[in-house]
């Protein structure tokens, strides 16, 4: 069809004669983005980077805190929680390596659910056990004794109770 397009009267125009240029193309195209690829793909260079400074958070979904958690566990970002309030999927933070708290800061602990619902038992103790795993001992007992258990408001704990049970104070600025 293609060379029915192309083709004058006086000349036929076989259909390899229309599509073989384009091959020349196609390949600088494939080159570039294949380039491109391993540019855009490779790690950045290392550089420091001070901590992440966690103001007051309510939480949110597991699934996004998880891949945040993830990111901040392989770059070595110590996390600072110094807001008002750290309710939620925040606390998760408070496992990470070098996490330290703010004395003032009030911290809400509830079971994981969806959107306050009850989960089945199986994903109940799962998503418990997931969420329990980022928290220091004696916090993951207490979570999983207690804690979890609470599925409609949070239990509150102010950071000077999380300091003495071991999790280091924000020095102040």
């Amino acid at each position: 069809m293609l060379a029915r397009i192309f083709a004058c009267p006086q000349r036929k125009v076989s259909p390899r004669a229309v599509v073989e240029p384009w091959y020349g193309i196609a390949r600088k195209l494939a080159a570039v983005a294949t380039f491109l690829t391993f540019v855009l793909a490779a790690p950045a260079p290392a550089r420091a980077q001070g901590p992440m400074i966690v103001g007051s958070d309510r939480g949110g979904y597991l699934h996004d805190r998880l891949i945040e958690l993830e990111n901040l566990q392989r770059h070595g970002i110590q996390v600072e929680i110094r807001g008002r309030v750290c309710f939620s999927t925040c606390t998760m933070f408070l496992g990470l390596p070098g996490t330290c708290v703010n004395p003032d800061t009030t911290f809400g602990f509830h079971g994981p659910s969806r959107s306050g619902r009850r989960l089945a038992p199986a994903d109940f103790d799962y998503f418990s056990e997931v969420m329990a795993s980022y928290y220091p001992e004696p916090l993951r007992t207490w979570f999983m004794d207690k804690g979890r258990n609470r599925i409609n408001g949070v239990y509150k704990i102010k950071g000077t109770e999380l300091i003495r049970l071991g999790i280091p104070s924000c020095q102040t600025a």
